[in-house]
């Protein structure tokens, strides 16, 4: 990691922590979506509850990085490049702080599917949780080495997601039309994978703040997106 080289060495420790702390409320995060998603494919309820009391730590990080902040912001009166990297991790906190309610919301949905009997197939949202995962390993790699090639590669795969979405959001609906029976684990399902495309978008936004940081510019084109389900349910009624 590259120090900013301050004369006052406690200066580069509080901005040392700061990173660090981004770190690992991201670790966190990454966690408990990959428990969330486990707890479904293994209808682990245990596994679930567990997820869904993990978020007080996330939760708990982000106060931490606030304080932090503030008191670089107040005492420190951070400029150029150190401005950046202190508002970034304020903005950044924040997004990780919703992926974690995201990963908790998923939970919950799974210890309510897992009371009523395996009907629809969840094969789709196992991927998707995947490439999102992924998704949220490299944005904190990118973050760590301020490599902002990492983090448009990052920005960018944001649309395969959606696209996944998409897919799984019309064979949910195939199902429910065929078997009414399935409705209600259906709609679960679509719930949790919408979740998961949520937490995509956050890394998308956290990519956009980390090629902001290190270049002082955002990305000038537009952002590639591909969430039509608004479209589909506009059209179904």
């Amino acid at each position: 990691m590259s120090g900013s080289g301050h004369i006052v060495k406690s200066y580069d420790e509080e901005l040392d922590g700061v990173r660090n702390t981004i770190v690992e409320m991201g670790g966190l995060a990454e966690s408990q979506l990959e428990a969330a998603v486990r707890s479904l494919t293994e209808r682990n309820t245990e596994l679930a509850l567990k997820t869904v009391e993990a978020d007080a730590a996330v939760d708990k990080l982000e106060h931490t990085i606030d304080n932090m902040a503030i008191r670089v912001l107040a005492l420190r009166n951070p400029v150029a490049d150190d401005l950046r990297l202190v508002i970034s991790a304020l903005k950044i906190a924040s997004l990780l702080e919703r992926v974690a309610d995201y990963s908790a919301n998923i939970a919950k949905r799974v210890i309510a599917l897992n009371s009523a009997p395996a009907i629809a197939p969840v094969s789709s949202i196992p991927r998707m949780g995947e490439m999102v995962r992924r998704m949220i390993d490299d944005t904190l790699k990118a973050y760590t080495k301020e490599d902002s090639d990492l983090a448009y590669d990052v920005w960018a795969r944001d649309q395969e997601v959606d696209q996944l979405y998409n897919s799984m959001f019309r064979e949910m609906l195939t199902f429910m039309m065929e078997d009414p029976r399935s409705i209600t684990s259906c709609t679960h399902l679509i719930f949790m994978a919408k979740n998961i495309e949520r937490i995509g978008d956050h890394m998308t936004n956290i990519a956009e703040i980390i090629i902001y940081q290190v270049t002082g510019e955002m990305p000038d084109q537009p952002r590639p997106k591909g969430d039509k389900t608004s479209i589909t349910m506009i059209e179904k009624t």
